[in-house]
């Protein structure tokens, strides 16, 4: 079956044609990734290492044939995609760096003459089950400590945006050994199908809590590691600043970049009552003045929302805000365009209280809701009062405040003075509703997930 992909700032212009993977063939492609894998594994890692920098180069000299890939078919705005594929490039290089990585320890042992240690073995076949926000950042982070530790990779994509995953895997059958790197195109049977395979062993998955349980239930049924990156509820309180402007502008960066539609952006701004109307006339104002347009225009700063479905779904929380009680303060409402395009206005919503639906649930979208407080009490109330635990931001210049956040923030990333974009080195963790099990992507942790631990107890010839 042919899937075409249509370009949603222009959805009547179809921008690439892919072959579904039929489940007939799933068999074989699992098949073919465990005898790759196995040759793999036997390369020494330092040297694995170095032919994934192969790769990363390969990937980085087709940079700009997947940046434009990203915007055709998910919208974001060509500056955006460049810096995915950047990021992504800068991420792979710190995690290669880590094959040369001590990967167990010596312990002293309890019986003479004996030398007991830990070490680590590639974990087999992974599933990367990928979503269409980051359409090759993500499979990126999946596919690059996947390999460095020694294993193969079976790369998913999202539906509405399979030609990074495509590219990723062409580029690796011509640098990597065969079948290393491989694609499935297919929705959500195909997922399913491919998570319930006994020759999958370790899932990492990045999507909805919905679906991320599904893939939990799958994996649970033939003992596969799970890691799931989920969605977000991210705050920013602001709290107190000598100057605002430049932190209405970080905190606009931050809910309104890829349109809003990061599991990491802010989507509400907990801010104390003194400052309530100058923040809301600020953040209006900032959005005001952004202009969205198809992603592939020149400076481009917001494109289209990523599909229709999406477009529907952020204008009934904006609705349904209103009718609660929120007053939108800027935008609120979908985009007319000559094209046609899924485009909506970036929307700042103020009196909006905390038990309100747009305050609690994922948005998903160019969509910024203002919460007032009373008290630095009320403020870490308001924010940690939500099933997700994703991300969460700070502005203050008090020490005691700045305390209590990051020691109080139910959050996996915690972010003093500093918008809510996690750096190439350091973990993406969430807790809560927002991730489970360790090591999906960045971070030295990652070797937890990609690898099995085992215990070496040796001693001279008895």
């Amino acid at each position: 079956m042919l899937i075409e992909i249509r370009n949603p700032a222009a959805p009547e212009q179809i921008v690439a044609t892919f072959d579904e993977t039929p489940l007939g063939a799933l068999d074989d492609c699992v098949a073919r990734a465990g005898l790759a894998q196995a040759g793999w594994a036997a390369i020494p890692q330092p040297e694995r290492g170095a032919l994934v920098a192969n790769f990363v180069d390969a990937l980085e000299a087709r940079a700009e044939d997947i940046a434009m890939s990203i915007t055709k078919e998910m919208g974001k705005p060509l500056a955006e995609a460049r810096g995915e594929v950047a990021k992504a490039v800068g991420e792979s290089r710190v995690c290669i760096g880590r094959a040369s990585a001590p990967i167990g320890d010596v312990f002293p042992s309890q019986i003479p003459g004996t030398v007991a240690y830990s070490t680590r073995r590639p974990r087999g076949v992974i599933l990367g089950i990928n979503p269409w926000n980051f359409p090759f950042s993500t499979p990126m982070r999946k596919a690059i400590p996947s390999l460095v530790y020694g294993n193969a990779i079976i790369l998913k994509p999202a539906s509405l945006t399979p030609g990074a995953i495509v590219l990723i895997a062409e580029i690796a059958a011509e640098v990597l050994p065969a079948d290393l790197v491989q694609s499935a195109i297919g929705g959500g049977a195909l997922g399913q199908a491919l998570a319930e395979h006994i020759g999958i062993d370790a899932i990492s998955f990045t999507g909805s809590v919905e679906v991320g349980k599904r893939v939990a239930i799958a994996a649970a049924g033939h003992l596969a590691e799970v890691s799931l990156e989920l969605g977000g509820k991210n705050p920013a309180i602001l709290h107190d600043a000598t100057d605002l402007d430049p932190v209405l502008d970080e905190i606009m960066a931050s809910a309104f970049a890829v349109c809003g539609q990061r599991c990491t952006a802010v989507s509400r701004v907990v801010v104390n009552r003194t400052l309530e109307a100058q923040v809301v006339a600020g953040l209006s104002k900032r959005a005001e003045a952004m202009q969205p347009m198809d992603g592939a225009s020149d400076g481009a700063k917001i494109g289209p929302l990523a599909s229709l479905q999406q477009l529907q779904d952020v204008d009934g929380f904006v609705t349904r805000a209103k009718a609660a009680g929120a007053t939108v303060a800027a935008g609120g409402e979908k985009l007319k365009m000559d094209t046609g395009g899924y485009f909506y206005t970036p929307t700042i919503l103020s009196n909006v209280t905390r038990d309100m639906e747009v305050a609690r649930d994922e948005v998903f979208g160019p969509v910024l809701s203002v919460i007032a407080y009373d008290n630095v009490d009320e403020a870490l109330s308001v924010a940690n009062d939500v099933a997700f635990g994703l991300s969460s931001c700070l502005y203050s210049e008090r020490t005691d405040v700045v305390e209590r956040f990051v020691a109080e923030s139910e959050s996996g990333m915690i972010h003093v003075n500093a918008g809510s974009f996690p750096e190439n080195h350091l973990p993406f963790v969430g807790v809560k509703d927002s991730g489970m099990g360790v090591g999906g992507s960045n971070g030295p942790s990652t070797i937890q997930f990609y690898t099995t631990e085992h215990t070496v107890y040796r001693r001279a010839a008895v």
